[in-house]
């Protein structure tokens, strides 16, 4: 700091001691500068000048930008000078500087602020003529209000922090200034960049726009708000940056037409975030508009749009739509308007001098007549940053205001320990504690890093009535964005919302596939399957119970459903089931009544009521099947579903038993086998029944009957077809257990069948047993690769059942036509062969049997009829040699 100091020192007294004029008394006057005299004077950095070309630094007057804020300095001082209240006794003084739009200009003219600080050393300086250096008093400043530009006050903040002189800018708005530890001394009125770029961003956000590209102008304002916008954009996440294009300082011929091109390149980007300077803005829409891209780009542009024609005039169409903000802020009201007038009118630099002449006030005059009033009396209009020249100079001016309440305690005018210095560190600490309603009325106030609160206003420039351009207010932003989308307006006569993204959203039930470095823009993918949209980027597996919805945003339970008694798959069973139940009741009901008569005797009775009750078990169970299931529906399935078989084939594996028993004891004796009569054959067959039971009840024990839904079983591809399917809980493999022992009884019974096959029809009910085991093994054959087959069937619970109740229904058919029909037949219709058959013996049977058997193999070689005559002449000589017949009535078979 002190090298620097010294540095500076010795330079100044070269350029400015000897460039005096020869009288020391003469008023010194410096270029490019307005002085006003005060007890207290403040700097000023205004662009009263435009930039130089060429190498000269300063051009063409700016009578706007520079010459309305310097008046507005002015008037100011002029107010707070003529305010009774505020600082009472004290004069406020000025020396403004032009900084001709240029940071290394203004840093070398905002040296003049702190040559009052230097320590002059001039022993070793002399003039070009030789002549010592003529000092003279410089003013003292103890602070500035500017600069305008974020570059210009980035420079002279750097000089001025090293001697502790507080700077307050009314426009420069670069995020960077808000560093407290390099630019501690700097604190500004407007808000900084930051609070605009997230403004922007919040608009951009609202509008539903996550792919935008940011163009800015080469240089500090242009890049660092740039850089803000894409910061929070990386910090919020949501808005992805296609492209950063930077308009360069000096552009070559062509440079507009190339951005335009470049910008055209991610198209989908429509929205453009603009930090640019009104000429390239203007140039950025003339590219535009010659490249034919009116109405594609969706402009946003920074508070160097704002509201100003000047960027859109011939250019309104492609201009359309454009965003813009601007610092929220109001023209000075009209009492003040009239006192500014005179500034106006009067000054030196409004009569239209020479940018090159000094600007000198040491008096202020008062209007004419005192009615002028501006905009009414002249063609002025009000430069935005007025209002904010004002509240600059008004924070300086109640800060200084507090500092003297504090160390002067109502002493008139500038006690001592203000007059000799004022500590620029402590005049800091009052002009960041300020709070008072500024110029639009709206509070002054600055926080820690010295930034004024984010207020601003949206407008949009629309055209309406077809050719009427303006811009409209649409919103404004204070910490938070209000907007008023219904009064934005577009393409004309298209109320409808454009877009900039770069790709369109996911419907209902997709997912994005994010490409890989740029989050914005994805691939939508359908969630498959059971699969449902769990979130935005990811597809999730439905519970194994549920299934995705229709829009698979997710997860419903999928439909239970059961066998339908109306459904065909349990009409045909039904049908088959209740026919057979009405001819087994039929059958049963004709033996009862025709109990006592020989057909009925000799069918055993006691053995065809058991073989009756089994079979209309095995119609039955289809009702069994077929019902809802639940506890006791599961319970009684289990016990009857082997029952009906189990009664039917242990009767007839006892019929055909004993008649093979009884033929084989014939052939080595007339004495009759052992357990064969009814009773004891009750007891076989009815123990034959209990192991069934028996296993049953331990089924029972081991695993009690309940009802489970079978998802898997239906569980198909296509998700709105999956069905979960309520059954009882049992297995295949507890299914077949279940049937196996009377599956087995039927085995064994065939194979009695088989072996009893040569007695003689006359004599018992062997061949219709035989051919009843013979059908029912075929029927039961073709059930098993049937049913196992469709194991894996969607249908499955439909065929399966069916299957089984229908394999069961036909072995009772089976059983009940061959093996009982026969008899009611005659029984009904030719009972005249219901009558006592004459006894035979024990001995006569089996040697008719045996004579059977002979003749059968001697059949393969003798003529057709032959064997019939000789079976007929061996049972008539057997017959005939008997005198004497054992009663064999109570062992029919």
């Amino acid at each position: 700091s002190q090298i620097w100091k010294r540095a500076i020192s010795r330079w100044r007294i070269c350029v400015f001691a000897c460039r005096l004029p020869v009288d020391p008394q003469a008023a010194p006057e410096y270029a490019h500068s307005v002085r006003l005299d005060g007890d207290i004077i403040l700097g000023g950095l205004f662009p009263i000048h435009s930039r130089g070309d060429r190498g000269t630094p300063c051009g063409d007057l700016k009578k706007e930008k520079g010459i309305h804020r310097l008046e507005a300095m002015m008037f100011a001082i002029d107010l707070i000078n003529k305010d009774p209240e505020l600082l009472p006794n004290i004069t406020l003084g000025a020396r403004i500087l032009d900084t001709c739009s240029r940071d290394t200009y203004a840093l070398e003219q905002s040296l003049t602020f702190v040559q009052a600080l230097i320590e002059r050393d001039g022993s070793d300086v002399r003039c070009a003529n030789g002549d010592p250096p003529i000092f003279t008093k410089p003013d003292k400043i103890v602070g500035v209000i500017g600069a305008a530009a974020s570059s210009v006050s980035i420079m002279v903040a750097n000089i001025l922090r090293l001697f502790k002189i507080p700077q307050i800018s009314y426009a420069s708005t670069a995020p960077e200034l808000s560093d407290n530890t390099r630019y501690d001394f700097f604190s500004r009125v407007v808000p900084p960049d930051s609070y605009q770029a997230q403004a922007m961003m919040d608009i951009v956000t609202a509008m539903e726009w996550n792919y935008v590209s940011t163009l800015a102008s080469e240089g500090n304002y242009g890049e660092s708000g740039v850089e803000a916008f894409v910061q929070i954009s990386r910090e919020t996440g949501g808005v992805c940056i296609a492209q950063s294009l930077k308009i360069p300082r000096e552009p070559k011929p062509g440079e507009f037409d190339k951005i335009i091109r470049r910008l055209l390149e991610t198209s989908n980007a429509r929205a453009i975030i603009m930090f640019a300077n009104e000429d390239d803005i203007r140039r950025v829409l003339d590219a535009a508009k010659r490249n034919n891209q009116t109405g594609h780009f969706l402009w946003v542009g920074s508070d160097s749009w704002g509201s100003k024609i000047s960027p859109v005039v011939g250019q309104e169409r492609v201009a359309e739509g454009a965003i813009t903000i601007l610092p929220k802020r109001a023209s000075v009201d009209g009492k003040r308007e009239k006192v500014a007038s005179r500034a106006f009118q009067k000054s030196s630099a409004a009569r239209g001098v020479d940018s090159a002449i000094s600007l000198t006030v040491r008096h202020v005059s008062v209007c004419d007549s005192g009615l002028e009033k501006v905009g009414r009396d002249s063609s002025y209009e009000q430069e935005g940053k007025v209002q904010f020249v004002m509240d600059a100079v008004y924070a300086m001016a109640h800060a200084l205001h507090h500092m003297h309440r504090k160390l002067c305690h109502g002493y008139p005018g500038l006690c001592p320990r203000m007059a000799n210095s004022i500590d620029g560190k402590e005049l800091l600490g009052h002009i960041r504690a300020v709070n008072f309603n500024g110029s639009a009325g709206t509070p002054v106030v600055f926080n820690e890093n010295g930034d004024a609160p984010g207020r601003y206003d949206i407008f949009q420039y629309q055209i309406t009535n077809g050719s009427t351009a303006e811009y409209r207010v649409i919103g404004s932003w204070t910490n938070k964005l209000n907007l008023k989308v219904e009064a934005m307006r577009w393409k004309t006569g298209d109320p409808s919302l454009p877009a900039s993204v770069c790709s369109l959203p996911c419907r209902a039930g997709e997912r994005k596939k994010v490409v890989k470095g740029v989050p914005c823009c994805w691939h939508c993918e359908r969630c498959e399957g059971y699969h449902y949209q769990a979130s935005e980027f990811m597809c999730e597996l439905c519970p194994y119970e549920m299934r995705p919805d229709a829009n698979r945003t997710g997860c419903v339970a999928i439909p239970i459903i059961k066998l339908e008694w109306n459904s065909p798959w349990a009409v045909v069973p039904v049908f088959l089931s209740m026919l057979g139940i009405i001819a087994t009741s039929f059958v049963i009901v004709t033996f009862v009544r025709y109990n006592d008569t020989p057909i009925v005797r000799a069918s055993g009775r006691e053995m065809s009521y058991v073989l009756l009750t089994g079979i209309f078990l095995c119609y039955a169970i289809t009702f069994l099947m077929i019902a809802a299931p639940d506890v006791g529906v599961c319970s009684l399935r289990r016990i009857f579903l082997g029952l009906g078989m189990c009664f039917s084939y242990a009767a007839l594996l006892t019929k055909t038993n004993r008649i093979h028993r009884i033929f084989e004891q014939g052939k080595k004796s007339v004495t009759a086998p052992r357990f064969i009569s009814p009773a004891s054959q009750l007891v076989i067959t009815f123990s034959l029944i209990s192991v069934q039971l028996l296993g049953v009840f331990l089924w029972f024990a081991v695993d009690p009957p309940h009802t489970v839904v079978d998802y898997g079983e239906q569980r198909t591809q296509d998700p709105r077809a999956a069905r979960g399917v309520l059954k009882c809980d049992i297995s295949d493999l507890s299914l077949i257990c279940s049937l196996g022992y009377s599956i087995l009884l039927m085995v064994t019974c065939t194979v009695y069948a088989i072996k009893t096959r040569g007695v003689p029809e006359t004599f018992n009910e062997a061949k219709p047993i035989g051919f009843t085991m013979y059908t029912t093994c075929i029927i039961w054959l073709a059930f098993i690769p049937i049913f196992f087959g469709t194991s894996q069937s969607a249908e499955r619970m439909y065929i399966q059942t069916t299957t089984l109740t229908i394999s069961l229904s036909l072995s009772a058919s089976v059983s009940l036509g061959m093996l009982y029909m026969p008899k009611v037949y005659i029984i009904l219709f030719h009972p005249e062969q219901n009558v006592p058959k004459r006894k035979r013996s024990f001995k006569a049977i089996v040697t008719a049997a045996t004579m059977s058997g002979k003749l059968s193999q001697k059949g393969g070689d003798r003529p057709n009829g032959e064997v019939k005559t000789e079976l007929c002449e061996s049972m008539e000589t057997n017959t005939s040699s008997k005198t004497t017949y054992v009663s064999y009535s109570n062992h029919a078979i």
